[in-house]
């Protein structure tokens, strides 16, 4: 006898349904077709002893699983409740089992228990568009795809309640979550806030302006001046997640299994911050079956690589096309994936090898040379790709003890969405473009006309402070920014003479 029902395979962050068919007939042994790898090829034993822990037999004939379309990789645990499913309908162990109408994914123990999988929201959104009746889930997945309108979810907590829901011998009601109310809840979730840094006021403007204008920032300063503490509460003046972002997040997230079992919908900006020691797969995504890297996960958030000198420098020439394009194109033999990765770049370091060049108070014990070749670590096409550079002065004591109150991140973050709200009116008919960094070459000239008092400052910046060709474009973008965020509709002298401070690191001669 034949029984079919549905599963799904994520590739990239989207799914694919996949057709489980069973046959159980005359003869021994077990086969799997469909391209499926060696944790779905185990599933054989997981599938026989979770039948067996919930008293009934396991068939002990022929066997054959397929797994359709046969062309497409198949990967995980996920498709062994479906599979223990249908070979208990197929064996005539458990009749009426009305398995067509379903979609089924879930990884089985051996004692039955049904385990959470990865990649649950994609799932979820596919089986809606393909108009399944019912998704049948681990209970640890059910909030993740609860958020999916207008779809029945049903979590289940071992194969024995699966077979008893889908015989009618009990009852399940379909999770409820209401999508606006977490969002609208976990909107400001956020741990840190600017009112606890003290001093610190022009690092401040400068993360505000990034966030006004999405630019990317680097940070140069000695130990211990506030960078990484600074860099962490950057998206707390970012604009909210819209629903839209917040989905397209958690979607990735689901992908990479980065959800705990009572998450459901991220809306907070997502804030990553991996280790000098990561690879370039972990980074930009990849592996044999890709997956998506750091640089995805940080998708509508902000990627942080704190120390960015001790990052090997493949790591970081690997970024320099997904940061242009603001997403990730993964290519293999037989497939090729794009991972979204938009995302704003905040990267640190030390002026040197101690840390303390032109520091105002220690003296710098790196030997000739050493700073110049210390800065080299970092190419100049990536730092053609970083709109800002900010120098870090630490607090003094009598800053860091005054106790004055600060601005918090509430209302900063108030100018901040008033600069994107006038930047999105600007570019409405630019796909894809909705922030002063993201603006192309060619709308430059339209948006970013300077008089002539700003040629001549701009052009005696250039040619006394040493500043590359590749500063100008950047300096015009940031100056939009500032112009934006004072509520100018014309970029004036002072707001140009603002933005070009932030080129520290194209001054000829800035390392001696």
């Amino acid at each position: 006898m034949v029984s079919k029902t549905y599963g799904a395979a994520v590739i990239g962050v989207d799914a694919h349904v996949v057709t489980i068919e069973v046959s159980v007939g005359q003869g021994l042994k077990f086969f799997m077709s469909g391209l499926p790898d060696n944790a779905v090829k185990q599933s054989e034993h997981r599938v026989n002893s979770a039948i067996q822990a919930a008293g009934y037999r396991p068939p002990r004939t022929k066997v054959i699983v397929n797994l359709a379309p046969a062309d497409m990789r198949k990967e995980g645990c996920s498709y062994d409740l479906a599979i223990a499913l249908a070979m208990l309908h197929a064996s005539g162990e458990v009749k009426s089992l009305q398995l067509e109408r379903f979609m089924i994914m879930g990884e089985l123990s051996l004692d039955g228990t049904v385990l959470p999988i990865k990649g649950v929201l994609p799932i979820a959104i596919e089986a809606r568009k393909r108009k399944f009746d019912v998704l049948i889930l681990p209970k640890g997945n059910i909030r993740e795809a609860g958020i999916v309108s207008d779809l029945n979810v049903i979590g289940v907590e071992n194969i024995r309640e699966a077979v008893d829901y889908l015989t009618g011998k009990i009852s399940l009601s379909p999770v409820s979550v209401n999508t606006r109310e977490i969002f609208n809840d976990e909107l400001d979730d956020y741990e840190v806030d600017f009112n606890d840094v003290q001093g610190q006021e022009n690092i401040k403007r400068s993360l505000e302006i990034a966030a006004a204008g999405g630019h990317n920032v680097i940070m140069i300063g000695p130990p211990g001046a506030g960078k990484t503490m600074l860099a962490k509460r950057l998206p707390t003046i970012l604009p909210p997640l819209s629903l839209r972002e917040a989905l397209e997040t958690t979607k990735i997230h689901s992908v990479a299994g980065k959800l705990g079992a009572q998450a459901s919908l991220i809306a907070c900006r997502p804030f990553r911050s991996p280790h000098h020691t990561t690879s370039d797969v972990a980074l930009v995504g990849g592996g044999g079956f890709p997956q998506p890297g750091e640089i995805s996960l940080a998708h509508n958030g902000v990627l942080f690589l704190d120390e960015l000198p001790e990052f090997r420098r493949s790591v970081l020439e690997v970024m320099r096309q997904p940061m242009e394009e603001r997403r990730v194109t993964i290519s293999r033999a037989r497939i090729s994936i794009d991972y979204p990765a938009n995302f704003m770049l905040i990267a640190s370091m030390n002026p040197c090898p101690c840390g303390f060049y032109n520091h105002p108070e220690k003296d710098c014990v790196c030997g000739p040379g050493n700073v110049q070749k210390y800065l080299n670590r970092v190419s100049g096409p990536l730092l053609d790709r970083i709109d800002m550079h900010v120098e870090v002065t630490p607090v003094s004591f009598d800053e860091m003890t005054s106790g004055r109150k600060t601005e918090s991140s509430t209302e900063i973050r108030s100018r901040v969405i008033a600069a994107r709200n006038i930047q999105e009116a600007r570019y409405e008919e630019l796909d894809g473009v909705y922030a002063n960094a993201m603006m192309p070459t060619a709308s430059i000239k339209e948006y970013c006309e300077i008089n002539q008092a700003g040629r001549a400052l701009l052009k005696t910046a250039m040619d006394r402070l040493g500043l590359s060709a590749r500063a100008y474009d950047r300096i015009l973008k940031v100056s939009r920014t500032i112009a934006d965020l004072a509520g100018s509709e014309s970029i004036d002298i002072g707001h140009l003479a603002e933005a070009i401070q932030f080129r520290s690191l194209d001054r000829e001669g800035w390392a001696g």
